[in-house]
């Protein structure tokens, strides 16, 4: 299978997890209406972007009820879901998680944000995720029926290591749900996801929540998807949307077969090393 109908499911969040679930369910409900097969969540997509809300709203993954309603959508509607991310809690420890479902439902991968998202950019916004939060320390590469996909999280993307990596362990599209700021979105974004596709020839896609005014955070939106060659095939506004796409994965091997840019490294010289 080398097309894939993509839904990003672009919703507002807000502060109430039950309010959530819900819109991430009839997202999901719509998507499948409309003949999707892989249906991507936002970054938190039932928890504000807050530090103290991701203590209040956090959940532990055997008895969460957030990913208990995904697993229960997957198997419902035979559909892949990438479950954006949520406020994880194990032990003492919280991590913002991103969760794939299978078509059964099943948990076939996760990934905890590698990067933490720490910036003080002046005058503009501040916002340091370790206060509360804890850094994943693994390489998230999936494999599903349409070949293996890499999953990051937001600030993983400014890291080129790390597609690398993903790439190099034959993932062919690299998702990385997000919630980029007023401030680093109009000016990286939308560069950042090209420039991940472009560099490793691949698809790479990013959903985001939409902006909401009311939120401490204000997320940029503007959901993604970029191609091997660098392009933007879909973009939404900063508005709740759900955006349709479809891909066909032959593009990646055109693109390759057109500038061998994978075999042209000089591995004689430099390599990415996982340790």
């Amino acid at each position: 299978m080398t097309k894939i109908k993509l839904a990003l499911c672009q919703m507002n969040v807000i502060d109430n997890k039950a309010a959530n679930i819900k819109k991430a369910s009839l997202m999901i409900e719509e998507s499948v209406k409309n003949n999707a097969d892989f249906i991507v969540l936002p970054e938190m997509f039932n928890c504000p972007y807050s530090n103290d809300k991701f203590i209040e709203y956090s959940e532990e993954e055997q008895d969460s009820p957030t990913l208990n309603k995904i697993s229960a959508l997957a198997k419902k509607n035979e559909v892949y879901i990438l479950a954006g991310s949520i406020p994880e809690r194990e032990s003492d420890r919280l991590y913002n998680t991103s969760y794939l479902f299978n078509r059964k439902g099943e948990i076939i991968a996760k990934h905890r944000k590698m990067h933490l998202f720490d910036i003080d950019i002046e005058d503009q916004i501040t916002f340091k995720e370790s206060d509360v939060l804890t850094a994943g320390d693994e390489f998230t590469i999936a494999n599903t029926e349409f070949g293996k996909i890499g999953i990051g999280i937001c600030y993983d993307i400014r890291f080129v290591e790390l597609a690398r990596i993903m790439v190099e362990n034959k993932a062919l599209l690299l998702f990385y749900p997000g919630a980029f700021n007023m401030a680093t979105g109009p000016a990286h974004w939308e560069l950042l996801f090209r420039s991940r596709a472009l560099d490793n020839q691949v698809f790479c896609i990013g959903v985001a929540p939409a902006l909401n005014k009311d939120a401490s955070y204000h997320s940029y939106g503007h959901s993604i998807v970029t191609n091997p060659w660098g392009e933007v095939i879909v973009q939404s506004n900063e508005k709740e949307d759900l955006i349709f796409c479809e891909i066909d994965l032959d593009e990646i091997k055109k693109v390759r077969e057109e500038i061998p840019l994978l075999k042209n490294k000089r591995k004689d010289l430099y390599e990415v090393i996982c340790k």
